[in-house]
């Protein structure tokens, strides 16, 4: 069975690439475009892993990753943070007391290989082939 990563961004753009490169690399995915959104997809489709921006409309990153973590059925689920904040914010988040911190975090633009390397990691699956090629950086 295909694991299935969760994609909270609103760039649209963004959405449609993480998309295609997940599901090359034998993901199955469904997105979220703000928190709001994100949370109630994650309660309904039990996301193996959830890919998370920061900034987004509605609820920010931050309050889907704070509660995320709080609830008890999604607490376990790996959080990816992909964002375009500086890396200042990752020394913020990973000092948070309330929150663990992510499970792995990521600046835009985002390098593929190490993404897709930090999600099968975290997954513990073995790369899969390629279907199609993918595009460039993020």
């Amino acid at each position: 069975m295909k694991k299935k990563i969760l994609i909270v961004d609103d760039e649209p753009d963004l959405v449609a690439y993480l998309s295609v490169f997940f599901a090359d690399h034998g993901f199955s995915v469904v997105a979220a475009a703000n928190g709001q959104e994100g949370f109630r997809k994650a309660l309904a489709e039990r996301p193996d892993l959830i890919t998370l921006d920061i900034t987004m409309p509605e609820e920010s990153g931050v309050r889907l990753f704070r509660d995320l973590q709080q609830d008890a059925s999604t607490a376990a689920i790996p959080v990816v943070i992909v964002t375009g904040i500086s890396h200042d914010f990752k020394r913020f988040i990973e000092t948070r007391k309330q929150v663990r911190p992510p499970a792995a975090y990521f600046e835009k633009p985002v390098d593929r290989e190490a993404l897709l390397g930090a999600v099968n990691r975290l997954l513990a699956v073995s790369p899969a082939p390629v279907t199609q090629p993918s595009g460039e950086e993020l």
